[in-house]
Parts: structure tokens; sequence; C-alpha cells
């Protein structure tokens, strides 16, 4: 045990033995090669930072040339829409009321459809009823 404690206590005399200004220079060397490490850390970082920013950069020009392209041929579609002429434009708009009336006009219809189908079959209930009683009545009949 006294071995140790021998050891332990050395040590603490060595660093006092030591130089204060070899320590303090040690000390700086350490932290100026820490200071150079994170130099190059951090310029390699910003190497990749900027080159990321170069490539998103070109992503987003042709991005933005491409868009403006559609918007120009867009622009240049409702100018071409705006060009044609009063002619043209009446004879769509009656085409569209024609569709629209060929639209009601089917609703109608489909609507009298309904209305027959629901006739018919009111009509076929009755006539099953009506031959049902009938068929009873003649059963009837022959039974007496």
């Amino acid at each position: 045990m006294s071995t140790t404690r021998k050891r332990a206590r050395a040590e603490p005399q060595s660093l006092e033995k030591q130089a204060p200004n070899a320590r303090l220079h040690d000390d700086f060397e350490d932290l100026d090669v820490s200071r150079q490490n994170f130099a190059k850390a951090l310029t390699k970082s910003s190497k990749e930072c900027e080159s990321l920013l170069k490539e998103e950069a070109a992503k987003f020009e042709q991005l933005h040339h491409k868009f403006m392209k559609e918007k120009a041929d867009h622009l240049q579609g409702l100018k071409g829409l705006r060009s044609i002429s009063p002619l043209v434009f009446s004879s769509l708009t009656l085409n569209l009321n024609t569709v629209s009336k060929f639209e009601e006009g089917k609703e109608r219809l489909y609507m009298r459809y309904k209305q027959q189908r629901k006739k018919e079959k009111t009509m076929i209930s009755e006539q099953e009823r009506f031959c049902t009683e009938k068929l009873a009545q003649l059963e009837e009949s022959l039974n007496k």
C-alpha cells in the first residue's frame, strides 16, 4: 500500500516540477492543433454547403425558366382566345345552349320513363290481383 501511495504522490510532484512555461507552451500547441483541425473541418463543411447551394440554385433556375416558359405559353393561349371572332364565340355559345337544352330534354324523358315504369308496375299488380280474384271465384263456382 505504501508503494502505491508513493507513486500517487510522485505524479503530482513531477507535474509540479515541470516548468510552468513548458506546460503552457504544450497547452497552446494542443489548442493550436485543435483550432487548425476545427478550421479544416469548418472549411470542408463550408465548401460542401456552397457546392450544394450552387446545385440547388441551378435546379431552381431550371424550374423557374420552365415555369416562365409555361406561363408565357398559357398567356399566349389566353390572348388567342380573346382574338376569336365574335361570330365563332356566339356559335360556341349557341352550341353550349343546345347542349344544355339537350340535357334538360334528356332529364325530362328520364323522369317520364320513371313515371311510366311506376304506372306499369301498378297496372301489373292490379291485373295480377284481378286475375287471382277471378281464379278464386271460378274455383268456388267449380266446388259448388
